[in-house]
């Protein structure tokens, strides 16, 4: 009996002690033991050299409608096709003069008759002079012949004008190229009756063979582009070409907020309006707020990163990126320069959590 009272002492006592020892807080445990170490790096100031790319269109720098100044002429010829290479004033298309020429003969034939009749008028006119107050002829006849070779000589110059007026249009017969380029389209064949109000040119070109790209640029990046800055296009086969920027669009689309950025490109035969072109401004260097790729999370929600606070607990910030280049990206919104911030291994960390840091670099 005594044994077994002595047993139920000690178990009194062991169990007291147990139940003291869970109410109070172990000292000195450390709260990241079993933490999972990551790799994390500082959002800072850096300077994005070429960062900032943008797609667009190839197009021609500036472009020419051809259109006949005549109507009503049937189109006899057509001299150039699509893609051709043409110079200022060469023939593109030749109308039908069949009845202008016949007009024009007819009209010269008016004018040398006229010219004849005014050389009469003109001749009887001199043979009068002198003569006024001589008594010779009255001054009603000196009058008529002097007003009968004014009026001969104005026949004469009205005949000419409608003369030059059928030459000129038989100039404007011949459609000709207002300027040296590339013929786009030809929608023009023999046979058309001409009009210089048709919806369609007879002929598109692009002036002087330029074709540029013009990239659409998101509103926040273009105060990053200056005129000038030097610009790669990369182009759908692989290939690449240098150019310049040229002009930047003074408006932005309120739809889209993007600009246009015209960009010169040399003259090459595989540049080809309509075609696709992707653009890196190797001109624009900036310092901006920038993080490693590697640190940016995407998800349901958007684009985040990971941050830590001062005890080493993880969470997640809403961010904004811009430019990519060199391995960063830009931060348009999001934690302040200093934060630090997970790297790759943020992809098996959860809000809350807390981690090891290792920093980067060390």
């Amino acid at each position: 009996m005594m044994t077994t009272s002595r047993l139920g002492i000690v178990a009194l006592l062991a169990l007291s002690l147990g139940l003291a020892a869970c109410g109070k807080k172990p000292v000195a445990v450390d709260e990241q033991k079993g933490a999972r170490a990551v790799r994390v790096s500082t959002v800072e100031m850096r300077p994005m050299a070429g960062g900032l790319t943008a797609s667009g269109l190839l197009v021609s720098r500036e472009e020419a409608a051809v259109n006949p100044e005549l109507s009503g002429y049937r189109v006899a010829k057509v001299f150039v096709e699509v893609d051709a290479r043409v110079s200022e004033g060469q023939p593109l298309a030749q109308l039908d003069d069949t009845l202008l020429k016949s007009q024009i003969a007819q009209q010269t034939a008016l004018v040398a008759q006229q010219q004849v009749a005014a050389d009469q008028a003109a001749s009887q006119a001199h043979d009068v002079e002198g003569l006024d107050s001589q008594g010779v002829l009255s001054k009603e006849t000196i009058d008529q012949r002097r007003f009968a070779a004014r009026s001969a000589k104005a026949a004469l110059d009205a005949q000419l004008a409608q003369l030059h007026d059928l030459q000129t249009r038989d100039a404007r017969m011949t459609i000709r190229a207002p300027v040296a380029g590339l013929i786009l389209e030809r929608n023009v064949r023999p046979g058309d009756v001409a009009s210089p109000s048709a919806a369609t040119p007879m002929f598109r070109m692009a002036r002087d063979y330029l074709v540029e790209l013009e990239a659409a640029v998101a509103e926040g990046d273009l105060g990053g582009v200056r005129v000038g800055d030097p610009v790669q296009v990369d182009l759908p086969d692989g290939s690449t070409v240098l150019g310049r920027v040229r002009l930047i669009s003074p408006s932005v689309d309120p739809q889209t907020k993007l600009g246009k950025v015209r960009i010169s490109l040399p003259v090459r035969d595989d540049l080809r309006p309509g075609g696709f072109g992707r653009a890196t401004f190797s001109g624009s260097s900036q310092s901006v707020l920038a993080v490693p790729e590697s640190a940016i999370r995407y998800d349901a929600d958007g684009t985040s990163v990971m941050v830590l606070d001062a005890a080493n607990h993880v969470h997640q910030v809403a961010v904004k990126t811009g430019a990519h280049a060199g391995g960063y990206v830009q931060l348009l919104q999001g934690p302040p320069a200093g934060s630090r911030i997970l790297q790759g291994a943020a992809v098996f960390v959860l809000p809350g959590d807390i981690v090891k840091p290792i920093q980067d670099g060390r």
